[in-house]
C-alpha cells in the first residue's frame, strides 16, 4: 500500500491528514486516546506540546547564520514584509473588534496563520521560477515557522499579557535548535529529517484535542483565511519584493503560504499565554483549512506573477541588456 505517496498527494496532507484523523477518533472512540501509558502519552492532546518543542528545536537547527549579503538582505526582507503584513492586519482587526475578530476569525488564528509561510512551498517555487540566493534565503525565512514571530505580534499588540518567561520559554527550543545547528553543521543534518517526520505525530495530537463539530464550524472560516493570507500578504510581499528588492516579484507570492506549522502555532500560543486559551481549539482548525487554500493558490499567484514580470533569469537578461544599451 503507498500510504505515505497518498498522503503526501494532498495539500498540506503530512500535517492534514493525521489532524483530521485525532479529530475522528477524538470525536468518537474518544476512550482509546485515554486508555493511558504511552498510548495517551504519545496519542492524545497531552503529547501536543512535548512534540512540538521537539519540532522547533528540528527547526532552529536548520536556520545557518553564515550567509552572503543577498541572502540576508532578501530573506530579511520578506521576512519583514511577511510578519508586518499580519501583525499589522491582526492589530487593527483587534483594536477594532477585540480578541474575537471578525467573521469567526480570531486575532490569534489571523496572526498564526498570515505571519507564517511554507518553506518547502517557497523553495520548490523560487526554484523553478528564481535563483539559489532565492532558495537560500529560506534559511532566513524559517525564523517565522513556529510561534516566535506570533508571540511577538501578540505582545506587542497589547492584546495579551505575555510574561517575559513564557516568551522565553516557547522560543528556547529554536533557540537551542539554531545554536547546536551552527556550532556543528553535522547536527543540522542530523535533526534535518526531523521536520517531516515530527509533523504528522504533534497534527495527530493537535486533532485528538478537537472535536468534529468544531472543525465543520471552523471550516468557512479557515477557507476564508486562507484567501485572507494569499492576496493580504502576497499583496505587501509583492510590492516590497519588487519596490525594495528591485526584483520581478514572484518571491512575494512563493512566499504568501500559510505553514503547516501555523497549525501548531495556536496551541504555542496558548501554553504561554493563557488568555488565548479560548480561541485556541477554533484558530487550529482555521488554520488548518488555510494551509490546504494557501497550498493551492500560492503556486497560481506565484505562476501568474513569473509570467507577468519575468523569472529570476529574464529579469537579469533584461538588466543586462539595459546596462549594453546604455553603454551604446
Amino acid at each position: 500500500m503507498k500510504i505515505l505517496k497518498t498522503v503526501q498527494k494532498v495539500p498540506g496532507g503530512l500535517m492534514v491528514i493525521p489532524l483530521l484523523l485525532g479529530v475522528l477518533l477524538n470525536t468518537f472512540i474518544p476512550d482509546v486516546l485515554q486508555m493511558g501509558g504511552l498510548t495517551t502519552a504519545i496519542f492524545s492532546s497531552a503529547g501536543a506540546n512535548t512534540l512540538i518543542a521537539c519540532f522547533l528545536v528540528c527547526v532552529g537547527s536548520q536556520i545557518q547564520l553564515r550567509q552572503g549579503g543577498q541572502v540576508l538582505k532578501r530573506g530579511i526582507v520578506l521576512l519583514l514584509a511577511k510578519f508586518l503584513a499580519g501583525a499589522s492586519l491582526g492589530w487593527m482587526i483587534g483594536a477594532i473588534f477585540g480578541m474575537e475578530g471578525i467573521l469567526g476569525l480570531s486575532t490569534l488564528a489571523i496572526i498564526s496563520s498570515v505571519t507564517n509561510s511554507n518553506g518547502g512551498l517557497f523553495m520548490s517555487l523560487v526554484g523553478q521560477f528564481g535563483d539559489e540566493t532565492d532558495v537560500a534565503s529560506q534559511a532566513i525565512l524559517n525564523i517565522n515557522d513556529g510561534p516566535f514571530l506570533t508571540l511577538v505580534a501578540l505582545g506587542a499588540s497589547g492584546m495579551g499579557d505575555i510574561p517575559f518567561k513564557s516568551l522565553a520559554a516557547a522560543i528556547l527550543p529554536i533557540v537551542i535548535g539554531l545554536i547546536l545547528g551552527n556550532l556543528d553543521k553535522e547536527i543540522s543534518t542530523f535533526l534535518k529529517p526531523g521536520l517531516n517526520v515530527m509533523i504528522p505525530f504533534f497534527a495527530f495530537c493537535l486533532g485528538a484535542g478537537i472535536s468534529l463539530a468544531n472543525l465543520v464550524k471552523g471550516g468557512v472560516s479557515g477557507v476564508a483565511l486562507g484567501f485572507i493570507t494569499v492576496f493580504w500578504s502576497g499583496l505587501i510581499c509583492c510590492l516590497v519584493d519588487k519596490f525594495i528588492l528591485k526584483r520581478p516579484g514572484y518571491a512575494g507570492w512563493a512566499v504568501a503560504s500559510a505553514a503547516g506549522n501555523s497549525v501548531a502555532t495556536p496551541a504555542a500560543v496558548g501554553a504561554a499565554a493563557v488568555t488565548f486559551q479560548p480561541f485556541v481549539e477554533s484558530a487550529t482548525v482555521q488554520c488548518a483549512a488555510a494551509v490546504i487554500v494557501t497550498v493551492i493558490m500560492v503556486p497560481i499567484m506565484t505562476s501568474w506573477a513569473a509570467k507577468k514580470w519575468g523569472t529570476s533569469a529574464e529579469w537579469e537578461a533584461k538588466k543586462l541588456a539595459s546596462v549594453k544599451a546604455k553603454e551604446n
